[in-house]
């Protein structure tokens, strides 16, 4: 199975959170996983907070690239009648609750359900666990891709 990141055209491939094409990212890949989405991460020392925790950014970066990616997968399978590439969908509202501390040195799973998938518009949400434990939780409004991001690639 290929991540729904690989599915991306080239030219949209670059983002810091999952894009392929950019070697400095966290190369985030999602998958579905039955009706859900699911995503598995391992902070770097670097992604630190203090020390033995997990820094915020990085946990709003990674449920925001996670629900990206699992909207286009959305999207795409509701609407792309077959189309080899997933539509491309970008943030337009997140909601981040901090529950627990994170901690470093573990792996990172991110689960995503799909709350509501319209052509140009998905809601879901999106939770991060460590160790089996719910550390944060969110909930995401993603829209296709605007065409005046898109008018650089024309």
């Amino acid at each position: 199975m290929r991540a729904f990141q690989d599915l991306y055209s080239e030219e949209l491939s670059h983002c810091y959170g999952c894009g392929k094409n950019n070697p400095h990212g966290h190369q985030l890949k999602s998958y579905w996983d039955d009706d859900e989405t699911i995503a598995i991460f391992t902070p770097k020392s670097f992604h630190t907070a203090i020390p033995g925790f997990v820094y915020g950014g990085l946990i709003a970066s990674l449920i925001d690239c996670h629900g990206t990616g699992s909207a286009s997968a959305a999207a795409g399978r509701a609407f792309a009648d077959g189309e080899a590439k997933l539509p491309r969908f970008v943030t337009a509202a997140l909601h981040i609750d901090y529950l627990a501390p994170t901690p470093m040195g573990v792996e990172l799973e991110l689960r995503g359900v799909i709350n509501e998938v319209k052509p140009k518009k998905v809601v879901l949400s999106v939770e991060l666990l460590a160790l089996g434990q719910l550390c944060a939780k969110g909930h995401m409004v993603a829209v296709k891709m605007p065409d005046t991001m898109l008018s650089n690639f024309a």
